[in-house]
């Protein structure tokens, strides 16, 4: 298994001898405005260059979705992927958004989806606390996490844009990943709170899987996320938890 590390929560995946890209946000720098009624919604998106060449982000044989918010999926995004790889999306309702879009084979994930011997589980999260929910259902919306497996690889388990709850841990329990990707940028919406995990979140999960190795993603590129790689790697280092967290930069590599 490899992780790269591109931007954001783009990824790039190599899985059963798969690549999967993740999540793409290909714009360059400051090329669209900061998130309305997000905090520091002044600064530009993204904040930082793509520094992966685009023809290894475009080197892949599927593509997952975890939701389309435009950190995730973004307008360039749209027009450089190829359309005829395999688009796996969280349900039938995104599905036809993305074939209204041009791409040809897209598929709702399951609770066990095959895909060339590798087997991919939808999983659910949420996009803020309960109580952002109450008043920001809209505005957050619905995402899903991925648990990859294969013959041969650790269990892989990808959160998603989600906080620290119930289904998590229940995420956690039942397929007991070896590694787990978070979302650890700690985004802000004002009246809404965090929206990603930040540093307690990131600690609960370390804490409630004492055998996973741990990776920090979606960090210091859209105007919201206030966490920054070098504050969370503070907080590791003086909660013990270096050990098992990797927090890394953009364009490195993680194998396991």
């Amino acid at each position: 298994m490899k992780i790269h590390q591109i931007r954001n929560a783009t990824l790039i995946v190599t899985f059963g001898g798969k690549r999967f890209l993740v999540d793409p946000y290909l714009a360059e720098k400051d090329a669209y405005p900061g998130f309305e009624g997000t905090v520091n919604s002044e600064t530009r998106n993204p904040r930082v260059a793509l520094s992966t060449a685009m023809e290894t982000i475009l080197d892949f044989d599927a593509l997952i979705l975890t939701h389309l918010h435009p950190d995730h999926f973004d307008e360039a995004a749209v027009k450089l992927l190829p359309r005829d790889k395999p688009v796996f999306v969280q349900d039938y309702s995104v599905a036809e958004l993305i074939k209204a879009m041009g791409f040809i084979d897209v598929r709702p994930l399951g609770i066990e989806t095959l895909f060339e011997g590798i087997t991919l589980s939808r999983t659910r999260g949420q996009h803020g606390s309960d109580q952002a929910y109450v008043y920001g259902a809209e505005l957050l919306g619905n995402v899903m996490g991925v648990v990859f497996r294969a013959e041969g690889e650790k269990a892989l388990y990808l959160a998603g844009d989600t906080v620290w709850n119930q289904m998590v841990e229940t995420n956690l329990k039942m397929f007991k990943p070896d590694v787990t990707v978070l979302a650890a940028g700690d985004a802000q919406v004002p009246g809404l709170g965090s929206i990603i995990m930040g540093t307690a979140d990131v600690k609960t999960v370390h804490d409630a899987a004492p055998e996973a190795q741990i990776v920090a993603s979606h960090m210091e590129t859209v105007n919201h996320c206030v966490l920054s790689r070098a504050e969370l790697a503070s907080f590791a280092e003086a909660n013990g938890m270096t050990a098992r967290l990797s927090i890394p930069a953009d364009n490195a590599v993680l194998e396991f």
